[in-house]
């Protein structure tokens, strides 16, 4: 374990109970955090040049844990080889991928220096995977010691950050925040990137406001998926995830057949080819999300989806977290998007909570903007002019902070469990869905 030396309180409360790793090696950060971990400098002076492990194989394991939104965190165990290829792109994402291990510091050599940022947080594995991108290709990447939305302007500005990778809204609000209330050189970036959640149109509008020549990219895929697509024109949660169908790219019904384009029948959006090998440790969630069929092995990562006319994948939403309200479908993702877009929200999960008319009812939980007490009929206004009707919340429920994992997603479940008790609640819309 590498750790920087002002963690040390927290990985001596588990060392105990550890049977791996061996080894601690304790980063120097100017802390005077007391611990028992080597100092990494001294250890690396002093090891040995020579390789002291077998060689590598395609067959060694990486593993990614998830961001843990419906439930704990779970380990995706992934075969290098496949990941190379799923989700580091091959170590070239503009170019074909590469067929031999010689050809990658080929290619690096070869193309220019391209100063990268991948601002979140390196347990995302979008952070990990756009790191060794960055690696393969050559280019020189610049970590955040911390995510705070001034700290990453400022290195932005020192460091002439090309592109930046992040997650969703909920880490792109805080550079907005931080945006106007300093300004920042912010003339060399040219890109930034969101990968594995959608940026919902309030957040692109108040980013692009600010910097009006930023090209700002979706990019659609999930710890047990790698890189599945970038989203095309026009989406945003509002309105729907939508990306290109290619030959790795399905949408599968209940019997595992492809969905036709067109059809309008909604099934489980799912990948082939260079895919992960289970979930560490977890042999039934393997076997629900990792099946096969006529010989072809898919994952199934959990979001519902369609497929247009024209081959583009529209997504949905998770089905784990989908209200059924009357018999009508509600993915949260949209109504948590109209609700962001009003001025006075902050954060917003939306959750379905039992009804004894409708079996479900969307209610919504919601951070206000500081000094800001948005109501809900105000709310409910504004979200009916985004989303039908149905689909707007019928309970409000006010919080100080919005709850989210290590990793910035959405904690259903603690949500669910809030809106059931009522403790925060503030208000409803009475009878109806």
């Amino acid at each position: 374990m590498v750790h920087h030396r002002e963690f040390a309180p927290r990985v001596a409360a588990v060392r105990d109970a550890m049977k791996d790793p061996r080894v601690f090696l304790a980063v120097d950060d100017g802390s005077d955090a007391e611990t028992d971990s080597e100092d990494y400098e001294q250890a690396l002076a002093g090891s040995s040049q020579e390789r002291g492990f077998p060689e590598r194989s395609p067959d060694d394991v990486y593993i990614i844990y998830t961001g843990g939104t419906t439930g704990m965190p779970k380990g995706v165990m992934w075969r290098h080889e496949d990941l190379f290829f799923a989700g580091m792109g091959g170590g070239f994402p503009t170019a074909a991928p590469a067929k031999t291990p010689e050809e990658v510091p080929e290619r690096a050599a070869a193309g220019g220096v391209v100063t990268m940022m991948p601002a979140a947080p390196l347990i995302h594995g979008a952070a990990q995977l756009a790191s060794f991108i960055g690696f393969w290709s050559g280019y020189r990447v610049v970590l955040v010691p911390r995510y705070r939305g001034p700290e990453v302007w400022r290195l932005v500005e020192k460091e002439k950050v090309l592109t930046i990778t992040l997650v969703g809204d909920a880490m792109v609000r805080p550079l907005v925040e931080a945006l106007q209330e300093k300004d920042y050189d912010t003339s060399s970036l040219l890109v930034l990137s969101s990968a594995g959640a959608i940026l919902s149109d309030a957040v692109r509008a108040q980013l692009k406001a600010k910097i009006p020549n930023l090209a700002i990219l979706d990019s659609w895929g999930s710890s047990e998926t790698g890189n599945q697509g970038s989203a095309a024109e026009g989406s945003s949660p509002d309105k729907g995830l939508r990306f290109q169908m290619n030959e790795r790219n399905a949408v599968l019904d209940d019997n595992l057949d492809p969905v036709e384009p067109g059809s309008g029948v909604v099934g489980m959006l799912a990948q082939k080819g260079n895919i992960p090998l289970g979930y560490y440790n977890d042999p039934e969630k393997t076997a629900r999300t990792f099946v096969e069929k006529g010989g072809v092995r898919w994952v199934l990562p959990g979001d519902m989806a369609t497929v247009l006319e024209d081959g583009i994948i529209q997504v949905l939403g998770r089905g784990s977290v989908c209200i059924n309200t009357g018999g009508e479908k509600v993915y949260p993702e949209e109504v948590e998007a109209a609700l962001k877009a009003h001025a006075d929200v902050f954060d917003a999960v939306v959750v379905g909570v039992p009804d004894p008319r409708w079996g479900q009812r969307v209610a919504a939980v919601v951070q206000a903007r500081a000094g800001r007490t948005p109501s809900f009929a105000d709310l409910d206004a504004h979200c009916r002019t985004k989303v039908a009707g149905y689909k707007a919340p019928r309970e409000l429920h006010l919080v100080r902070e919005m709850r989210r994992s290590p990793s910035g997603k959405a904690d259903y479940p603690w949500a669910k469990k809030l809106a059931e008790a009522g403790e925060h609640r503030v208000a409803d819309g009475g009878e109806g869905r």
